[in-house]
């Protein structure tokens, strides 16, 4: 992931409303929810609430797809995959955290120590300064 890529994508959740309708698309899967049950759930109006969901979809954090007549929402997981990734790999690096692969393709981040306590090359620049 580039990082103009991420910084849309966190720009598209740094809004209230989108934020809370892109969880309760992760809540509910790849299934997803309709944008009728996101705008009653959230008590927002519906012509507001497809507006934030055309701001989230143009990031590409949300798909949506057609079903009779209404139109169902869902997170894009690969991208949100993708952006934890980005965000552990190339913006913490191995010295804070990494993510652990396992034969299942299942991922763990792991944190190491170094956020409890002051990580040695830390202070070495700090006496350095």
């Amino acid at each position: 992931m580039e990082i103009q890529e991420s910084i849309i994508i966190f720009d598209a959740l740094s809004q209230e409303t989108r934020l809370r309708a892109f969880r309760l698309l992760v809540q509910a899967g790849e299934d997803g929810l309709p944008a009728g049950a996101l705008s009653e759930e959230l008590k927002v109006p519906h012509n507001t609430m497809s507006f934030h969901l055309s701001h989230l979809s143009n990031a590409n954090i949300v798909s949506s797809r057609r079903e009779g007549r209404s139109i169902i929402y869902s997170a894009n997981f690969t991208l949100v995959r993708d952006l934890i990734r980005f965000m552990v790999r190339d913006c913490c690096g191995v010295e804070f955290a990494r993510i652990k692969e396992d034969k299942e393709v299942t991922s763990i981040i792991e944190f190491t120590s170094c956020l409890d306590k002051p990580c040695k090359k830390k202070k070495d620049q700090n006496k350095n300064a």
